[in-house]
This record gives structure tokens, sequence and C-alpha cells, in this order.
């Protein structure tokens, strides 16, 4: 009798550690996984401390780029605004980072970003505004950022201008683009940086 309720009990403790595992790999085959677009090659630029910054400063964080310029008055400031609401979203992680690059750096200078960083209440060492050379950014945006734009060659009469927040990943791989106009997009962009911070 006593053998039999031994049994039973190596049964039971058998069967509850096989539901309990059918129950995790089904969360995990339910997990949603984020595609890899392409990796963002290494760059040598200047943030708006005038310090320089590269691929470095963002190894081992997720972050969101974005390309804009401090004197647009039509996308860019309603792209701004839905870069404080990522900002707010992970102000306290210290893993999550911002970086806007300028695509006008004859006029967005480093005073000029520091400025414009301040009266957009950038988080020092979360929110990056970057400047440099011109032709450096815009190689960068489209062979690095694989942005959606016309071809150029960076010269004076080249000009991008993209509506596009791109996530990287803390690989320095692409994992998602979206509109930095639309409220909805940017929700799911807040989402997806959740659902690549759990990644191992």
């Amino acid at each position: 009798m006593a053998g039999k309720k031994i049994v039973l009990a190596i049964l039971s403790i058998a069967f509850g550690i096989a539901v309990a595992f059918m129950i995790e790999i089904k969360k995990m085959s339910s997990a949603e996984i984020l595609p890899v677009y392409g990796e963002i090659p290494d760059f040598n630029l200047i943030d708006h401390h005038g310090e320089v910054i590269n691929l470095d400063k963002f190894k081992g964080s997720v972050w969101v780029a974005d390309f804009f310029f401090t004197s647009c008055a039509g996308i860019c400031p309603r792209m701004t605004e839905q870069m404080t609401r990522v900002q707010e979203a992970f102000k306290d992680n210290k893993k999550v980072k911002l970086a806007s690059f300028t695509v006008d750096p004859e006029t967005d200078s480093v005073w000029v970003l520091s400025m414009y960083a301040k009266g957009w209440g950038a988080i020092d060492g979360k929110w990056f505004f970057v400047t440099g050379e011109k032709r450096n950014i815009y190689e960068l945006a489209r062979q690095g950022f694989k942005l959606p734009v016309e071809e150029g060659d960076g010269g004076p009469g080249d000009f991008i201008h993209s509506d596009r927040f791109v996530l990287v990943d803390g690989k320095g791989r692409i994992r998602g683009y979206y509109s930095g106009t639309d409220p909805d997009e940017v929700d799911k962009l807040i989402k997806d940086i959740k659902i690549i911070l759990k990644e191992r």
C-alpha cells in the first residue's frame, strides 16, 4: 500500500513538472520576436556637448535614432515631441537612449544643438543631439540606418527629410522603423523597446 502511494506521488509530481514545462514552452513560442534589418556601422560624430560620439556610446543599450534639423517648422517639432514621450517612458532606465542626428550640420552647431536639447528637456546622458560632417551623417542615414530616402552624395544640394524613428538593440542591430509623427506608431515603438529589453 505504501509503495502504491509513493508511485502515485511520483507520478503526480512528474505530471505537475510536465504541465509546468509545457506552459513555459507555450509562453516562449508565443513571445514576440522582432526582426533584424541590418547592423549599424561605427561612426565618429560630435554630440551637443562637443564630445566625440560613436557606436560605443550605445553598446549594450536599446536606442532610438531620428534625423531632423532645428530650423524645421514642419514635421521635426512633432517628431521631437514624440521623442520626449519615449524619453519619459524610460527616463529611469539607463539601458534606453535616444539619438537625434541633424541633417543640417552647417546651421546646427554644437551650441545650437545644446540650446535645442535644453529647450526640449533632454536628459543628459540619455538623449544625444548629434552633428558632424554632412557627408558622414548622410552616408550613415542611407547606408547605416537604411532610411528610405532619395539617393545623394551629401553635397550642398543634397537633403534628407525622413519622419522615421529607428529602433536599435544593444548589439547595434536595427529592429524596427516607426513614423515619428504618429502617436500610435510611437506607442508600438515603446512596446517594442520593452520586448527588446527582455531579450537575453
